[in-house]
């Protein structure tokens, strides 16, 4: 490590407690130093709190020599997206910015979203304009979030939006902790959404909002087909745990005809039925005003390049 990564940074505008950043890795220990070392640099001097979820690569080892200013928590599993959970349950701050171990926040955005969020106090999710590098070029879901047609509080300081994206996401502790926080029985792939759903339905709001940004170079360390199978599991128990009965068909039979015909969709919705109970037991319909917003999304989903099952 280099020695301007050996103390903590100060800047005129000083360090703001308000927002503190949680970060889940596996497998990824390169990319999750690297991001380490750009979340240090960040004028906000967050507190961060890395949850490893089970790695085998040296990943907390490196952690603990290189960035002993970060706090660890080396789970001996692979939690998935619950490991939000926990890192969220070490914090006392009032705002929690979430963090891949491939994405890092643009300087000055947290306290941005921490402003943001102190002016509107129903106000759960702030998410960042997303710059794919190298190149800094836009992702392509940042055009849906920028034209979300999503109807919300006249209030809002951006696009109102349906779901989020955990990786690009500043959330109100409060908010988080009122719906439970993410589901461990989806455990990672598109678990953004029941909680979406189930923050709408408490009456919070989310939005998108320019002015934050985060970087994302996308790491090369994963199992695409995996995530596919999850995402089409996830994407069904979700549809069926929340929405009602005609949207639920609608949204089931688009993905049916779309999805590719090939093992990994078989897995995935062999996954999707063996659930099935769970899911019953569990289903809790959407309020009329939680379903408007996404209903509103049913077209956008359809026509999207970037939300395609592929791999």
């Amino acid at each position: 490590m280099t020695s301007e990564l050996a103390a903590p940074m100060t800047t005129d505008t000083g360090a703001d407690p308000r927002v503190a950043v949680v970060v889940i890795t596996h497998q990824r220990r390169e990319e999750l130093l690297l991001a380490l070392s750009r979340l240090r640099l960040l004028p906000e001097q967050p507190h961060v709190v890395v949850v490893d979820n089970g790695s085998t690569d040296g990943t907390a080892d490196a952690v603990r020599a290189q960035h002993p200013w970060v706090e660890l928590i080396a789970s001996p599993t692979n939690l998935g997206a619950v490991g939000r959970n926990r890192g969220v349950a070490r914090l006392d701050t009032p705002y929690v910015a979430f963090c891949d171990d491939d994405t890092w926040w643009e300087p000055g955005s947290l306290r941005t979203a921490a402003d943001t969020l102190d002016a509107h106090p129903r106000l759960a999710v702030l998410t960042a304009r997303i710059l794919v590098e190298p190149g800094s070029t836009e992702d392509p879901i940042v055009a849906e979030l920028r034209d979300s047609p999503v109807v919300g509080a006249d209030w809002l300081p951006g696009p109102a939006l349906g779901s989020f994206l955990a990786g690009a996401s500043v959330l109100r502790r409060e908010a988080f902790d009122e719906v439970g926080g993410f589901s461990e029985r989806l455990w990672l792939g598109g678990e953004e959404e029941l909680m979406a759903g189930d923050l709408a339905s408490a009456g919070w709001e989310l939005c998108y909002l320019p002015d934050l940004t985060v970087h994302h170079q996308a790491s090369t360390a994963r199992d695409p087909h995996k995530r596919r199978a999850d995402g089409i599991r996830n994407t069904l128990w979700t549809t069926w745990l929340r929405r009602p009965l005609r949207p639920a068909l609608r949204r089931t039979g688009h993905l049916l005809r779309t999805v590719p015909r090939d093992r990994v969709t078989a897995r995935g919705l062999l996954a999707a039925v063996r659930g099935l109970p769970w899911v019953l037991r569990e289903r809790t319909v959407l309020p009329p005003h939680a379903e408007a917003r996404f209903a509103a999304l049913e077209h956008a989903q359809r026509s999207s390049t970037a939300r395609r099952y592929v791999s």
